[in-house]
């Protein structure tokens, strides 16, 4: 299986129909949906818009590869209304289902941060439910989070479902004082088939070209492989929202070159 590439939605200057139409142009495969919400950009079961990315998807041949709520940042995954939670995952998971993506993940920061014990059970006790819900839909939800490897696997082991996965980000654990590499070593078996590609820390305005910040890009990928971690999408997560297409460029180069890497077969 040939490993795609992607873009992640919002970390681009377009949304929506014109990101299709921009991933189609640089040459990417797929696009990571947000949910949206306010402050970030039109929801994705607004009347219509859901069949409009569809029809746009199979105009341009780029694949709807998840969806994200990253709206979940600022309601607070952990917080202590779940009924308020559980129905903005309920219609982010039926909005994931109508586009026909196979993914859908769940970030905790800002408001959702795993940042104690109540914050963790609180959170284990929604993604249990939330996963559930997937799992009839035929859908894999993704937690990403920065939790140490110890901590991410009894996440796991506690929301206990098959539908449960983890997402591999390449930067954020390192902001957080993790070695994304030692991360795959312990947790691969857990992870989604899609993984983030981001570099840092930003410079000033921009983020650096992935292989040139202090992610240790190569590190990941090299553990990706030897740890056999089966990866169906890498999604460029740096930051284009400046409209700077020839950084996309160089970065998908990068991306492509770093799926061949990362399938290579394991002397």
């Amino acid at each position: 299986m040939s490993c795609l590439v992607g873009l992640a939605e919002w970390r681009l200057a377009e949304s929506g129909v014109a990101a299709l139409s921009l991933a189609a142009a640089v040459g990417a495969d797929g696009v990571q949906f947000d949910f949206g919400g306010p402050g970030r950009g039109e929801w994705l079961d607004a009347p219509g818009r859901i069949d409009a990315l569809a029809d746009a998807a199979r105009a341009t041949g780029v694949r709807p590869l998840a969806v994200a709520g990253n709206h979940l940042n600022d309601v607070g995954l952990c917080s202590a209304e779940p009924a308020l939670v559980r129905r903005v995952l309920e219609r982010l998971l039926d909005a994931a289902h109508a586009l026909g993506v196979p993914l859908v993940f769940v970030p905790s920061f800002r408001r959702s941060a795993i940042d104690g014990p109540v914050a963790f059970a609180r959170t284990v006790e929604v993604l249990r439910w939330a996963a559930r819900q997937a799992e009839v839909r035929g859908l894999v939800l993704a937690s990403e989070n920065v939790l140490p490897a110890n901590q991410a696997r009894a996440l796991a082991e506690r929301v206990g479902s098959p539908a449960f996965r983890l997402v591999l980000d390449t930067f954020n654990p390192v902001a957080a004082g993790l070695e994304p590499n030692l991360l795959v070593a312990e947790i691969g078996d857990l992870l989604a088939d899609q993984v983030h590609l981001k570099d840092g820390p930003p410079d000033v305005g921009a983020t650096p070209p992935l292989g040139t910040g202090a992610g240790r890009l190569d590190d990941t990928l090299d553990a990706l492989r030897r740890h056999r971690v089966p990866v169906s999408a890498f999604v460029l997560e740096n930051d284009y929202r400046d409209g700077n297409s020839a950084r996309l460029a160089i970065d998908l180069a990068w991306a492509r070159r770093g799926a061949r890497r990362s399938q290579s077969k394991v002397a």
